[in-house]
């Protein structure tokens, strides 16, 4: 078992340290929040068959003593009882990915079932349920589809990768000479009744997404040449065909995701906006004709952000969004018509943390994954909007939080959203200590699903958590989540504080007792924010930024960073240091805890040991912790129990009432 690399300074803190029994109470409450999160059964994919009549989902095992994922098939009858597909025999393997074929007769998916930690290929007849092996990969492969008339199932893969794919995947560390390694992503083609496989993509481009061709002659793809994990930024897209003729038919404005060919094949769908984070997708949808051309924005003033979209049998898109914090779910035609399904304050999905569904062809049965901060995820069936519950694994746990209330106000002209937790049981004529919790991105958003752990713990502690969308969330149009290009820690800063002045005035909070915690982006606004205001009382900066300058070359994603700061670092170097903390560092008092995993490609570890030298230097209370084998997520469950458990008790002792230091949940 690793131990923790812990860095800890400990300058001018108060001369009484809280108790053993209050350290006792607070892992007590950590430990609580974690057995009432790991005990809710995780549903990650959802998918209804073409004609509407099954319903197929990948749960996780909780509770079973065993290892890995099962996919459950319900229909076309009684979705009351469920039966497992899988190619395992002793009942432990990962399996997930699943895609009907076009007939609804068979499902394939992804297993390791022949060997751990290598996944393949499968398919299973859905009446008898036997799997059989397709293919014999070594490396990673994903997002297997079928092609429009059953023949054949594509699936991307990065030959003999050495790790999982993506730049919040925990990175080597380097050694000797060092190069730049471009693993390329392909797509290729498996032989559903003879398992024959083949590479269709050239081998110098990095496929990222795709969608079959109607007519099973190949596919749209957005595709980049070069270094996958960084180049998702600068996507295009293709029309590739199955003997590998690659076509440009259309060079976007910004970042696009979710390409869909209509079922004639002469046009083709994305989403295209400022997207921070690959795979984080929000934007507009647009539409290009198939044969190639320019893009033509269908929601060009929508106030919301599309996260997911496909065509249905009538001709429409049917597509999910962020919309001023709730889900909402609406069709466009190609003249841009926009038609409001449903919307609500919580979160829908297929299985993933963004918002979305499972449609069936005609878009009349969809299945999704619903939760809300009150009611753990199930799956659910039905017409958009008349979901009816399929499973209910999760209806005996309870939350140790209150509720998820919506909060609004206004800065420079834009509306602002954001989500306030409340403690469980709290008490009117008591003054209770608030948490504000800035999400990563700044392309993401806060939403009403199931809490993170994080806020569910704080909250299960006895702090009010207000989660704010400043300008560059998702949810509030194109507009808005431009508005802080070239501007980070402006206008995003000042909604922020424009937040806590409107949840000072709504809620019982104690306006001397505020924190401020986030990650990746939200880590640094968390060190951005103590430069500039000494409003909060305490900080917790998780993979911050301190330093746009040197972060620009320590990082292994700067295209991201083009679009927000509009040139590199090495053409504009002013535009990224009026935005660092670093050159305002001295203007810190706030006692500040700092996070990060050691092999962190996005915010790298040094932009937090900069951090961590600077307060140390200027006395400034301090306690740094580094991660060791950890990416941007922090993944192995004794490091998170460890991040929460410290940034619970680094709360309660500086946000404790004056003279007195509490345990977590004790009554304030």
């Amino acid at each position: 078992m690793h131990k923790f690399l812990v860095i800890i300074l400990l300058l001018g803190a108060p001369a009484r340290f809280w108790a053993q029994a209050d350290r006792d109470a607070e892992s007590n409450t950590v430990d609580e929040v974690l057995h009432t999160l790991a005990a809710v059964r995780s549903y990650y994919e959802v998918a209804i068959s073409p004609d509407g009549t099954r319903l197929a989902w990948v749960e996780n095992r909780t509770g079973e003593g065993v290892h890995g994922t099962s996919i459950l098939v319900a229909g076309p009858s009684d979705f009351s009882q469920a039966r497992r597909i899988t190619a395992t025999d002793n009942g432990s393997a990962y399996e997930d990915q699943i895609a009907w074929s076009p007939d609804g007769t068979q499902l394939a998916f992804l297993s390791d079932a022949a060997q751990s930690g290598q996944q393949q290929l499968y398919v299973a007849d859905i009446e008898s349920g036997k799997a059989r092996r397709l293919t014999g990969y070594t490396g990673h492969v994903s997002t297997p589809a079928w092609s429009p008339d059953g023949k054949s199932i594509a699936v991307l893969v990065i030959e003999n990768s050495p790790r999982s794919v993506g730049p919040l995947q925990p990175t080597p560390p380097p050694s000797g000479v060092v190069e730049e390694k471009i693993d390329e992503q392909g797509i290729q083609v498996v032989g559903v009744s003879t398992g024959n496989t083949r590479a269709v993509s050239p081998a110098d481009l990095y496929v990222y997404e795709y969608d079959w061709a109607p007519d099973n002659a190949g596919f749209v793809v957005t595709a980049a040449h070069g270094d996958g994990d960084n180049n998702w930024w600068t996507a295009q897209l293709y029309r590739l065909s199955l003997d590998g003729q690659l076509r440009l038919i259309c060079t976007p404005a910004s970042q696009i995701a979710n390409p869909r060919m209509a079922p004639d094949g002469k046009t083709v769908a994305f989403i295209g906006g400022l997207m921070s984070d690959q795979g984080v997708v929000g934007g507009d949808v647009y539409v290009v004709p198939g044969s190639g051309g320019e893009a033509r924005d269908l929601t060009v003033a929508m106030n919301a952000s599309a996260t997911w979209l496909t065509w249905v049998r009538s001709g429409k898109l049917l597509f999910t969004a962020l919309a001023d914090g709730d889900s909402a779910v609406e069709t466009v035609d190609t003249d841009g018509k926009v038609s409001p399904l449903w919307k609500g304050p919580e979160l829908i999905s297929s299985g993933s943390w963004a918002v979305s569904l499972s449609p069936d062809r005609d878009g009349r049965q969809t299945a999704v994954v619903r939760s809300s901060a009150m009611h753990p995820p199930e799956v659910w069936m039905g017409p958009v909007g008349a979901w009816q519950p399929v499973t209910r694994a999760n209806q005996e746990v309870k939350p140790m939080w209150g509720e998820a209330r919506s909060v609004h106000w206004k800065n420079d002209g834009f509306s602002v959203q954001g989500w306030m937790l409340t403690p469980r049981d709290f008490k009117s004529g008591e003054k209770y200590p608030l948490i504000v919790h800035v999400h990563g991105g700044p392309a993401s958003a806060c939403s009403a699903g199931w809490p993170a752990a994080p806020i569910a713990a704080y909250a299960a502690a006895g702090y009010f958590v207000l989660c704010p969308n400043p300008r560059g969330s998702y949810g509030e149009g194109e507009a808005f989540t431009r508005a802080n290009v070239k501007d980070f820690g402006g206008g995003d800063f000042r909604d922020l504080m424009i937040g806590v002045d409107e949840a000072l005035r709504r809620f019982p909070v104690d306006g001397r007792r505020v924190g401020l915690w986030g990650w990746s982006y939200g880590g640094y606004m968390a060190m951005w924010a103590e430069t500039q205001t000494q409003r909060f009382a305490a900080v917790v900066a998780g993979a911050g930024i301190a330093n746009w300058l040197s972060y620009y070359g320590e990082n292994h994603i700067d295209q991201w960073m083009i679009p927000y700061f509009g040139a590199s670092v090495y053409d504009d170097p002013a535009v990224y240091a009026r935005s660092g903390p670093i050159q305002f560092v001295k203007n810190v008092k706030a006692p500040t805890l700092i996070l990060v995993g050691d092999r962190d490609a996005e915010c790298p570890a040094p932009q937090s040991f900069e951090w961590w030298h600077a307060l140390k230097t200027l006395n400034v209370p301090v306690e740094f912790v580094v991660y060791p084998g950890e990416g941007h997520m922090i993944q192995q469950m004794q490091h998170r129990r460890d991040l929460l458990l410290r940034s619970v008790q680094w709360f309660d002792r500086w946000l404790a009432p004056s003279g007195e230091q509490p345990a977590a949940g004790k009554k304030q």
